[in-house]
């Protein structure tokens, strides 16, 4: 397999400063503060409502309502996004199912960006692209209904590495998964992350995923970010804000006298 097409690039962080962003009239965001260093991998994690998944759409573009400021690789993004900011940044989505169109055949949505984008050497990325997510060539044919949920998975981040992106939005790439196929796909993250020298930003409602997958974990709830500690650290149970403690008793398993217990946090 040819590694030049896909190479790691130096030179780029993530950092949100102050972020605020609104739906209509309602406040979702509440100057949220995070930075990711060059290569690292930060995940944002909380109940669901609690905007980690805004913070995504947010750096994507995809909101129309912020404040703060945004900065990929020490530039500031404004309100729109340029063309160029999609050959650096690219978002895996939830759902598999429906990111993927179902009439496009494989090879067909892997060469689209590409295309788009001016790239040369278009097979050649698709073929490169396939085989960095574990699949051969003999999928470039195929439809998405004719895959599995964890091969339309694979397929889609496939798509993400197309541009070469330097930085990689993780929106619970692996919820909508069987339970035996997600270590599978998370164990290719985390090595293309490593591989590649992407720095990540991953959202999820698992803490033993953001545990494995990161370096950092921010802590978020109604719009705000509670604490910021290193993964290792949540992975033993040690946090300090009270919310915090919770989440984490939350997520060993269903307890009646524990959820009884639990207070919502304003």
């Amino acid at each position: 397999m040819s590694g030049a097409v896909l190479q790691a690039v130096p030179g780029t962080g993530i950092d949100v400063s102050g972020l605020n962003v609104w739906f209509g009239d309602h406040q979702v965001l509440h100057g949220v503060s995070f930075s990711v260093p060059e290569g690292g991998a930060l995940g944002l994690v909380g109940e669901s409502g609690s905007g980690k998944s805004t913070v995504l759409r947010a750096l994507c573009g995809l909101v129309d309502q912020w404040s703060g400021a945004l900065r990929i690789d020490g530039a500031e993004l404004g309100k729109t996004r340029s063309r160029g900011f999609y050959r650096v940044v690219q978002m895996v989505f939830q759902d598999p199912f429906a990111s993927l169109h179902p009439r496009h055949t494989i090879d067909r949505t892997l060469s689209e960006p590409a295309q788009v984008h001016g790239l040369d050497r278009v097979e050649e990325r698709v073929v490169t692209a396939l085989e960095q997510v574990g699949l051969d060539r003999s999928f470039r044919f195929r439809f998405p209904h004719q895959l599995s949920g964890g091969q339309r998975q694979r397929v889609a981040i496939a798509r993400a590495l197309m541009l070469e992106p330097r930085v990689l939005l993780l929106d619970e790439p692996t919820s909508a998964l069987d339970v035996s196929i997600q270590a599978e796909v998370l164990n290719l993250l985390k090595g293309l992350q490593r591989d590649l020298g992407l720095t990540t930003l991953m959202v999820s409602h698992d803490l033993a995923v953001v545990s494995h997958m990161c370096d950092a974990v921010a802590i978020m709830n109604r719009g705000r970010i509670l604490e910021t500690i290193a993964a290792e650290d949540l992975a033993a149970g040690r946090v300090d804000h009270p919310y915090s403690r919770q989440l984490l008793r939350a997520s060993s398993g269903f307890d009646r006298a524990v959820i009884d217990s639990f207070v919502d946090w304003e």
